[in-house]
C-alpha cells in the first residue's frame, strides 16, 4: 500500500474547499496546468492518436511525478496532502453553479407573471417589466457546468441540462479525485486531476481532437470507472428514495453513451423521481441520447433537490475517502 496516504490531509482538505472553493484566479493550481497543457499540445499537436498519447504522457507524467516529489517533503505530508486536495476538488463551487442556475430560472418564471409593473401574487410587490433577464442569465451560466449549446434552450431544457451535469459531475468532481486520494495520495489526487482536465480540453469529439484527443477521452474513462460507480452507490445510499434510485441505475445505467456518466445521471433520475436524456446540441453537433428514469423530465424545482442530492453525495464520499485512507494507512504499519 502506499506510504503516501493521509487520512488527516484529505479532511482537511474537504474542509479547505467547503470554505474557499475554487477562487477564479490565474494563479489556481488547475488554471496554470491547463496552460501548461496547452502549450505542449501546441508544440506537439498532429492529427495522429501518437501525438495525443505524447501529449498526455507528459501532461499527466508531469503532474504525477510532482505529486510524488510533493508527498515526500518533511514532516509537510498533511499540509501538502490538504492543499493538493483542495486543489482538485470542486464539489462547493459545483453546488453554487446548481444554485446561480437555481436562482436565474427561477427568476425567470417570477419575470413570466410581471405584467409590466402589476402586483406580483397580491404580496404587493411590483416588478420592472423586464422580460426573460433570467433565462439568458441561465443560457450565459451553463457552459460553466457543461459543453452544450445553451443559446435556444428553454427553461425546462436548461433545467434538465443542469440536473445532468450536477449528477455527472460529483463524480468528476468530488468523488473521483477523493477515491484517488485515497487510494493514491497527492500523486493520485494530481493525476486524476490532470486527466481530467485534458479530457475537458482535448477530449471531446471535434475534426481537430478526434485522433489528438482519443488518448485523452479513453484514459479519463478509466480513471472514472470505478468512481463513477461509486458515485451511483451512494447517490443509492443518500437520495431520497434509495429503491427506485437503485432500480433506476441497475435498469439504465448502461444505456448512456458513456460508459461512465450513465451510471451517475442513472441513480440521480431514479433518486429525484425524473427522466433524463434526450437530444443535446453541441456545438452544432446533435445527439439523441436514451432516456433513464420514470418521472417527468426535471423542472426548474428539481435543480435545488439535485443540489441537496450532490452535496449529499458529497458529504458521504468525503467521509468514505477519509475512512480509505485510515485503513489504508494502518495496514501498512
Amino acid at each position: 500500500m502506499p506510504a503516501w496516504c493521509d487520512p488527516l490531509g484529505l479532511a482537511l482538505g474537504v474542509a479547505l474547499d467547503r470554505l474557499i472553493a475554487d477562487p477564479q484566479s490565474a494563479a489556481h493550481p488547475v488554471a496554470v496546468f491547463g496552460r501548461v497543457a496547452a502549450k505542449v499540445e501546441k508544440s506537439l499537436y498532429a492529427d495522429k492518436k501518437a501525438h495525443g498519447v505524447a501529449h498526455v504522457a507528459i501532461c499527466v507524467g508531469g503532474a504525477t511525478a510532482l505529486g510524488v516529489l510533493a508527498q515526500r517533503v518533511p514532516r509537510a505530508r498533511t499540509v501538502v496532502t490538504a492543499v493538493a486536495t483542495w486543489a482538485v476538488l470542486g464539489g462547493t463551487t459545483l453546488a453554487r453553479e446548481g444554485e446561480y442556475m437555481a436562482d436565474a430560472l427561477e427568476g425567470h418564471h417570477l419575470e413570466g407573471d410581471d405584467l409590466e409593473g402589476d402586483d406580483l401574487e397580491g404580496d404587493g410587490r411590483k416588478g420592472d417589466g423586464r422580460k426573460g433577464d433570467g433565462l439568458e442569465r441561465a443560457r450565459a451560466r451553463l457552459p460553466h457546468l457543461c459543453g452544450r449549446d445553451p443559446s435556444h434552450l428553454e427553461a425546462k431544457e436548461l433545467a434538465r441540462a443542469t440536473v445532468e451535469s450536477l449528477a455527472e459531475n460529483t463524480s468528476d468532481a468530488v468523488v473521483a479525485p477523493l477515491f484517488w486520494g485515497a487510494v493514491a495520495g497527492v500523486p493520485g489526487l494530481l493525476a486524476y486531476r490532470a486527466i481530467n482536465t485534458l479530457d475537458a480540453m482535448v477530449g471531446h469529439r471535434s475534426p481537430r481532437y478526434e485522433r489528438f484527443g482519443w488518448a485523452a477521452a479513453r484514459l479519463d474513462d478509466v480513471a472514472n470507472y470505478v468512481p463513477a460507480r461509486l458515485t451511483g452507490l451512494l447517490t443509492v445510499l443518500t437520495g431520497p428514495d434509495p429503491g427506485r434510485a437503485l432500480a433506476v441505475l441497475r435498469r439504465d445505467g448502461h444505456r448512456h453513451p458513456s460508459p461512465n456518466a450513465g451510471r451517475c445521471e442513472a441513480a440521480f433520475a431514479g433518486a429525484l423521481g425524473v427522466t433524463l436524456g434526450g437530444t443535446n446540441v453541441y456545438q452544432g453537433r446533435t445527439e439523441h441520447r436514451p432516456t433513464m428514469g420514470d418521472g417527468p423530465e426535471p423542472d426548474v424545482k428539481d435543480i435545488r433537490r439535485a443540489v441537496r442530492l450532490t452535496r449529499a453525495v458529497s458529504l458521504a464520499a468525503a467521509g468514505a475517502a477519509v475512512l480509505t485512507a485510515w485503513a489504508l494507512r494502518n495496514r501498512r504499519k
